[in-house]
């Protein structure tokens, strides 16, 4: 648990530090960003799904290779 928390944060800060060159995550086309009077509201449908499809593509390769 420890090692997926490290992970997690180094994660994290390459998301906090590499902005330039991940300018499009979080703003693909889909991501729904409403902006009113009293405040704004951001949920990335579409970079969700993404993310989601590569790390399941990830872990099938793992899984392929590990033997299980």
């Amino acid at each position: 648990m420890v090692a997926a928390g490290l992970g997690l944060a180094a994660l994290g800060l390459l998301f906090w530090f590499g902005g330039r060159w991940l300018g499009w995550f979080g703003r693909l086309p889909g991501d729904i960003h409403i902006e009113g009077a009293r405040g704004s509201f951001h949920f990335p449908v579409v970079t969700c799904i993404v993310v989601s499809v590569l790390l399941s593509a990830v872990m099938a390769l793992i899984r392929k290779f590990s033997g299980n």
